[in-house]
């Protein structure tokens, strides 16, 4: 990656400028291609654990790897140029310890060249954000409905329905913020939380089932797109309905094959178009 490339990036302390500005705006991003798409418009690419689900078609995202992270990272970072780009550390690669935490993120920042990590968990994981971020680690923090938790919390369904609830959030948010993280992901929360705690921390909040006045809004690509159909949640607004195109073109395809019609002379070599 040449040294232009890294400049022309959005810069971590720019985006925690951004808190109270210009939204920000940040879709995930997995493969190349998709990076590449998607890299002029948004400010953050995120490569998400939810890859374990919209890539590789598992029920949840905790089977996700380190080096699944790593290799989708990698391939995000090489095909973008603009957007700041953030890689989660997966499910069990960093609750253990602060050290280990460190070690995971570690691999993350030199293997892929991302910008940032990500981590979920609120003020039981202070500790550890302030470590990594003492030790030069960008972190972007993860609270409300955070899906590697799924098991603790009875399935992915919105949180912060009562005030003790909604205390124990807010509690968390502010916990990594003051740790030291530069953003501050708010998943599946009631719209008022949402709203509270973006006004009560000084780092920017980026919404995903939060609310409208966060600094920012995330949303999984293939969600947004309509190529994810095994469940569709509540927040999530449908820009395009690529999975009904898709399969229309698989069926277009099919359907000439089996009559014969393509390839047709166009498409092989030697052959030359009969005269009009």
């Amino acid at each position: 990656m040449s040294a232009s490339n890294l400049t022309a990036r959005q810069s971590v302390p720019a985006l925690r400028a951004r808190k109270g500005g210009e939204p920000i705006v940040c879709l995930t991003a997995y493969t190349a291609p998709v990076a590449r798409l998607l890299d002029p418009h948004v400010d953050l690419l995120l490569v998400g654990d939810s890859l374990g689900m919209v890539v590789y078609g598992l029920d949840s995202t905790l089977p996700v790897t380190l080096d699944m992270m790593i290799a989708h990272g990698a391939a995000v970072v090489r095909a973008s140029e603009r957007a700041c780009v953030v890689v989660d550390l997966p499910f069990g690669s960093y609750q253990e310890s602060k050290e280990a935490a460190f070690r995971a993120s570690a691999r993350v920042m030199a293997e892929t060249g991302a910008q940032a990590v990500k981590l979920e968990g609120g003020l039981e994981m202070a500790e550890t954000v302030a470590f990594l971020t003492a030790r030069g680690i960008p972190v972007m923090g993860h609270v409300g409905l955070t899906p590697q938790s799924v098991n603790t919390l009875g399935g992915y369904k919105a949180v912060g329905r009562d005030a003790e609830a909604a205390e124990r959030i807010a509690v968390d948010a502010r916990a990594i913020a003051e740790a030291g993280a530069f953003t501050l992901v708010i998943e599946g929360t009631m719209e008022p939380l949402a709203r509270r705690i973006t006004e009560e921390v000084a780092i920017p909040t980026i919404g995903i089932g939060g609310s409208p006045a966060c600094d920012g809004q995330v949303l999984v690509t293939d969600d947004m797109l309509g190529l994810f159909g095994a469940f569709r949640p509540k927040f999530v607004k449908r820009y395009a309905n690529l999975g009904e195109t898709v399969g229309e073109a698989a069926a277009a395809y099919a359907a000439e094959v089996r009559s014969r019609a393509f390839p047709g002379p166009e498409h092989c070599f030697g052959v030359k178009k009969a005269l009009d």
